[in-house]
């Protein structure tokens, strides 16, 4: 077995692809309906056939429930990892991105988290090279 898609929580399912997309640099990769449905992924544009993240709509309690106590308790619903943080963090700033922490070294890696603008504090972590 292989991972193929992860989902986030989302409030905004355009907000959230303007963000992810713009933003964050990856690259739509499916976007379908089906009534009031819409199936939504996102992709790295180097590597479109790797794991999507699926942009979900939170449109039930559990889901926004979960998603707010996340965020209430300042835990990332998603971690991407780099290998130059400093770098993306100038340049993910530069695009308008909120950060709630510039990149920190603790134990293991430097990390710096961002809110995603529908809900959600995202990590970004550098693993530490020894």
């Amino acid at each position: 077995m292989k991972i193929k898609v992860i989902s986030v929580y989302v409030d905004d399912q355009e907000k959230a692809l303007r963000f992810y997309t713009k933003v964050l640099g990856f690259a739509k990769k499916t976007d379908f309906r089906n009534g009031p449905y819409r199936w939504l992924t996102v992709a790295p544009p180097e590597d479109p056939d790797s794991i999507e993240l699926q942009l979900a709509l939170n449109d039930n309690l559990a889901a926004k429930a979960y998603q707010q106590a996340m965020f209430q308790q300042g835990q990332p619903a998603i971690m991407f990892f780099t290998n130059d943080i400093k770098g993306d963090y100038e340049q993910i700033k530069a695009r308008g991105a909120e950060f709630t922490m510039p990149p920190t070294t603790v134990t293991g890696s430097t990390i710096a988290k961002l809110k995603d603008t529908c809900g959600n504090l995202i990590q970004i972590s550098q693993l530490a090279r020894y």
